[in-house]
């Protein structure tokens, strides 16, 4: 088994020749306490912290940072003046109301992002091929724009795809370029797979979303290869962690990252056990959050990768809250081969599915396998075949809509 090029990746930025955990941890400390350090200098949000620690257990003495913090008070977490800042990204979250949470960044903060893309992205791409591209391009250091940078730094061909277009549009691309491998929503490929079993995609790696069990077993089945889930957040600089080829989990980029998985009370859970995931950005120049509680269910997988990296493995990730209840339903519902996308919404107790498919007169089979209910909630739906002028039922994330009664 190939060890992940994550492994060789930290070793080339960290300076070393054997990564081991002694090694991880003290990359660790040592860049925790330079960050309290600098946070004392620049008198910044964490300015009351302890200026060192002397290990990392005494990490989970330190208060965690909230969403609300983030929204509230975000520009006193910065800590590099206005100049050096490169992109801010701004987004509203679900079922919130008030300021929008912003992240800022620096050009160090987008190299690191860039670099990190390309040493995941090389246990899939190959030089030469294409790869189509499914995320947001928003212009200069955008999304799109760094998986861009991060596969031509791999020999290979970005064929921009965007996360907006219709299906004509998309599979269009597919059938032009004719890509090798696709990096996007793991809903989006599924949706492109079922409407074009036969395309050239042999490959994915899959970010932006939730990715369930039956969604992942559906897209494996028609590709006859293995994906590769990447998980990452705007929080984290976009790139968390990532499988490798022994796709048992996905490797956490501990150089620059230290995760904490937590109960409901915030005492940290035995390793194995599931819990909600906390991060430290030890390596961000322009907002180093510290103990910022994700809302993320995961596990780190308990021993060593059989690929023989030594970075921590987190088991797949989920939404805490409303969002889980629409993960569920994928899992559940994309099991029917026939179903290309959907959306849902709630009125009181019912859930209204309007609902994509693969071909004409497939809504009798489709009603007859789903449920007529759903944890208490009468489940109705309506099916059209997907035709060119269809587009992805969601933007963005994907999540039950909720109508008044």
């Amino acid at each position: 088994m190939n060890i992940a090029r994550l492994d060789l990746w930290v070793r080339e930025k960290e300076g070393i020749k054997i990564l081991d955990r002694k090694a991880v941890e003290g990359i660790q400390l040592e860049k925790l306490n330079r960050l309290l350090e600098r946070e004392h200098k620049r008198q910044g949000f964490y300015r009351n912290l302890p200026r060192h620690l002397e290990s990392l257990e005494e990490l989970e003495t330190l208060p965690f940072t909230t969403e609300k913090e983030l929204k509230e008070q975000g520009n006193s977490m910065v800590l590099v003046s206005q100049s050096e800042i490169e992109r801010v990204r701004s987004w509203e979250t679900s079922g919130t109301t008030g300021p929008a949470k912003r992240v800022f960044y620096t050009a160090e903060d987008n190299e690191r992002t860039v670099s990190f893309f390309a040493a995941g992205l090389s246990e899939l791409i190959h030089p030469g091929e294409k790869s189509m591209i499914a995320m947001p391009f928003t212009g200069s250091r955008g999304l799109g724009e760094l998986i861009r940078e991060g596969v031509e730094r791999l020999g290979a061909v970005p064929v921009p795809a965007g996360g907006l277009n219709s299906f004509g549009e998309l599979l269009g691309i597919l059938d032009a370029e004719r890509p090798e491998t696709f990096i996007g929503p793991p809903v989006l490929l599924l949706s492109l797979l079922r409407m074009r079993p036969a395309c050239s995609i042999k490959r994915g790696l899959v970010s932006g979303d939730s990715c369930p069990p039956g969604v992942i077993r559906s897209i494996e089945d028609i590709l006859g290869t293995r994906l590769y889930p990447h998980y990452g957040s705007r929080e984290m600089g976009l790139g968390g962690a990532v499988t490798c080829p022994a796709f048992q989990g996905m490797h956490l980029r501990e150089n620059d990252i230290i995760g904490e998985i937590v109960d409901e009370k915030g005492k940290r859970v035995p390793e194995g056990e599931w819990g909600e995931l906390v991060i430290t950005l030890t390596q961000a120049a322009a907002m180093p959050l510290i103990r910022y509680r994700t809302g993320d269910r995961t596990r780190f997988l308990p021993g060593m990768c059989s690929c023989g990296c030594c970075l921590v493995r987190l088991d797949r990730v989920s939404r805490m809250g409303e969002e889980k209840e629409m993960e569920e339903l994928d899992d559940v519902i994309f099991r029917i081969p026939w179903i290309v996308d959907y959306r849902i919404s709630r009125k009181g107790e019912e859930l209204k599915i309007e609902g994509l498919t693969t071909a004409e007169n497939r809504e009798g089979d489709i009603k007859r396998l789903l449920p007529g209910e759903w944890k208490g909630k009468r489940l109705s739906s309506i099916w059209k075949q997907a035709g060119p002028e269809d587009r992805p039922c969601y933007r963005g994330k994907r999540r039950v809509e909720y109508r008044e009664k």
